[in-house]
């Protein structure tokens, strides 16, 4: 019962996405206004970590299985994409070059940030 409990407040959180979807007129996915309503409800207390953890944990571990179907479109449209596969190719190289360097940045300054802190704490 817990299990379907935690899955309902996530369905539920990502129901309110959808609906701010609709109703505000920017090209921001569903999908982005629910996490940000699901972080802002873990960081008011609104919800408890413990409210949704082992099915939030559970859903990242089957996240892989739920790329098949994209994966199988893509298949399945390669004559449409192959005039234009070259620039698809380079930009997902591109990006994903990007994004590593956007997130090996922010890692590197967290870790610079959370070390000084120790070090004013212990001195």
């Amino acid at each position: 019962m817990k299990y379907i409990k935690q899955f309902l407040i996530i369905i539920f959180i990502s129901f309110l996405g959808e609906i701010l979807n609709r109703l505000i007129p920017l090209p921001i996915p569903a999908s982005i206004y629910g996490i940000v309503i699901m972080f802002l409800c873990l960081m008011l207390g609104i919800v408890k970590l413990a409210d949704v953890k082992e099915t939030g944990a559970f859903l990242i571990e089957i996240m892989p299985v739920m790329f098949i179907p994209a994966a199988v479109g893509l298949i399945d449209s390669f004559e449409i994409l192959r005039p234009s596969l070259l620039a698809y190719i380079t930009i997902t190289v591109i990006t994903t070059i990007v994004v590593m360097a956007a997130a090996g940045t922010v890692t590197q300054l967290i870790i610079r940030k959370a070390a000084k802190k120790e070090e004013r704490d212990d001195g």
